[in-house]
């Protein structure tokens, strides 16, 4: 390494001059004083503009040092050994070669003396440094390291610690590893929100712990440290006092709520714990307070059932149902629905299991089926309040259908959710749950079933190439194939390789018209009732994912993934179920 001053070689570099060095580097160490984290050169990196992947580029040809793409290495365990997993993560630095007993390690800032000491002490032998952004090593470090590496090693350093001094009468507290637990849980929740994660589900099997993160709908399994499952009941433990369990109870299944901050952001965390064969397995439900606006706008209607919609929510009386399967956005339409008619001039009361976002000017009421609170219940002494709209979360059992039936006949519009397919088997679950059709013609006014689909990630969005009989076979519209500008995410920083960001939502709205009461009366079948309406106009689930696609929103596959099963998907695009082109 060269011991010309830093300023020297980053104004040789033409990276900054002296100047801006001082000035920066004040500014620097009064964020780091101020509580901030960004590493110096990021910090310089972006005072001059330039992203930290350019800076140190031109920075490692300045003072003739390999940059390095960890994306593009496979790193050897063996390899990774030569440095504690402590200072790996201590300093965001990764072994990568081992060339005849030379270990070159990839660095953010070469000039770290801390750093460049601790890396010598570690490896007692030659080092050659290599540059790269720090985004790029802490992914390499969470690839091959696991999340929380660095917590699990300080907590089986303790262990180790207790062992050995037992005999020397030790007062064994375990306080020292309760911090390591709570530091590890406090990761895991870390980075399931810088993820974007929905769900962290903890997951035990014969001789593992698996964690996994549902991001856009989908479940991404997270590398983790061999030895996690050593500490599966420690870990499991510490969310079930987080949450306000009992954790001495393993044998029955308990729900939690945690209320933590992140960032100034308030996050209301769920928590469910079923027992398993191999112990507690443990899901956690992220929702953001702060950031939740719910509206129309948000919901990814065309204009057209945006227009419908606006009409339904208005009126005086009637229910208006949304149906999907779980995960697939019911509650948040509900919410929109009812933040556009919130007014002083209209009494809002729900009913919910469980009140997942708290509204403004709306009395929301929690399901509390242990002490005889539930959906039938509630829903019998709301209407007592004198409500003008009233939500129910489900419409689960008999008993609560007739009652919101009811509620919707004597002048009180009414929301809730099915658990069907699609808009039309809506009516068919109700009259098969004991309902006279007479009733569920006169009282529904519309159904509205809805998925979610992944949205390409605007940063890597490309042309996609696609097979036209493929396209034909799925249902496109042959008329439009030439006309559309299929598009896909081929995958980046910015969405994790994934080549999706965030998710919308497909919609089939069904309005019960006079063509479609005397169908409903008769008991025709869900079939029978989906074809009068898309005569009438309904665009199907399907349809309205190729409107999405045409639009450049979404992609084929996405639109195929939750309108189908899987083994359609894979029959119409072949054994790989990718889309031919």
């Amino acid at each position: 390494m060269s011991y010309t001053p830093l300023k020297s070689i980053l104004n040789q570099a033409g990276l900054l001059t002296p100047a801006q060095f001082d000035q920066w580097s004040e500014a620097w160490r009064r964020s780091v004083e101020g509580g901030g984290t960004e590493p110096r050169l990021a910090f310089f990196a972006r005072e001059s503009g330039l992203t930290e992947e350019a800076f140190l580029q031109k920075l490692a040809a300045a003072v003739s040092l390999e940059h390095v793409d960890l994306g593009k290495l496979s790193i050897a365990a063996e390899v990774r050994k030569r440095i504690s997993t402590k200072v790996a993560f201590q300093f965001s630095i990764i072994p990568f070669s081992d060339e005849g007993g030379m270990l070159a390690v990839a660095v953010a800032d070469p000039f770290d003396a801390a750093m460049l000491s601790s890396v010598q002490f570690d490896v007692g032998g030659p080092v050659r440094y290599a540059l790269a952004a720090r985004a790029e090593i802490e992914k390499a470090l969470k690839k091959y390291y696991g999340v929380g590496a660095e917590t699990l090693d300080e907590m089986a350093e303790e262990d180790d610690a207790i062992d050995l001094e037992i005999d020397g009468n030790r007062e064994i507290t375990g306080d020292d590893q309760d911090a390591s637990v709570i530091k590890f849980v406090n990761q895991v929740i870390w980075e399931a929100f810088k993820d974007r994660a929905t769900d962290i589900h903890f997951e035990p099997s014969e001789d593992e712990l698996r964690i996994r993160y549902r991001i856009d709908g989908i479940l991404h399994q997270t590398p983790l440290p061999p030895q996690i499952k050593r500490y599966q009941a420690a870990l499991i433990s510490r969310i079930k006092v987080m949450a306000g369990m009992n954790i001495a109870e393993k044998r029955l299944p308990q729900d939690g709520r945690i209320n933590v901050r992140i960032k100034g952001e308030e996050i209301d965390i769920r928590v469910s714990t079923v027992p398993t064969v191999w112990g507690e397995s443990v899901s956690l439900r992220l929702l953001l307070r702060g950031k939740i606006f719910f509206s129309l706008e948000k919901l990814g209607f065309a204009p057209h059932e945006d227009a419908l919609i606006r009409e339904l929510i208005v009126k005086p009386h009637g229910i208006v149902l949304v149906t999907g399967p779980t995960g697939s956005g019911k509650s948040t339409s509900l919410y929109a629905f009812l933040s556009t008619i919130n007014s002083v001039t209209k009494r809002i009361i729900t009913i919910e299991e469980p009140v997942e976002y708290e509204l403004k000017g709306i009395n929301q009421i929690p399901v509390r089926s242990d002490i005889g609170l539930t959906f039938a219940v509630g829903l019998r002494h709301i209407l007592r309040q004198d409500p003008n709209v009233v939500m129910v979360g489900e419409i689960r059992d008999t008993e609560t259908a007739e009652i919101a039936i009811r509620a919707s006949l004597t002048g009180h519009l009414v929301f809730s959710t099915l658990h069907t397919n699609d808009a039309a088997s809506a009516f068919t679950r109700l009259i098969d749950m004991g309902i006279e059709p007479f009733l569920v013609a006169s009282s529904v006014e519309a159904i509205m079933a809805q998925r979610l689909v992944r949205t390409i990630c605007p940063s890597c969005s490309r042309p996609q190439k696609i097979d036209r009989d493929y396209l034909i076979k799925a249902g496109f519209p042959e008329d439009e194939i030439d006309s559309t500008d299929f598009r896909k995410g081929v995958g980046c920083e910015a969405c994790r390789q994934l080549g999706y960001q965030g998710r919308t939502g497909i919609h089939e709205l069904l309005v019960v018209t006079e063509a479609i009461r005397p169908l409903v009366m008769n008991r025709a079948s869900a079939a029978t009732l989906g074809e009068v309406a898309r005569k009438q106009g309904m665009r199907t689930l399907r349809q309205d994912g190729w409107v999405k696609v045409k639009a450049g929103v979404t992609t084929v596959e996405e639109v195929l993934r939750v309108t189908q099963t899987e083994e359609h998907v894979k029959s119409l695009a072949g054994d790989s179920g990718g889309v031919p082109g």
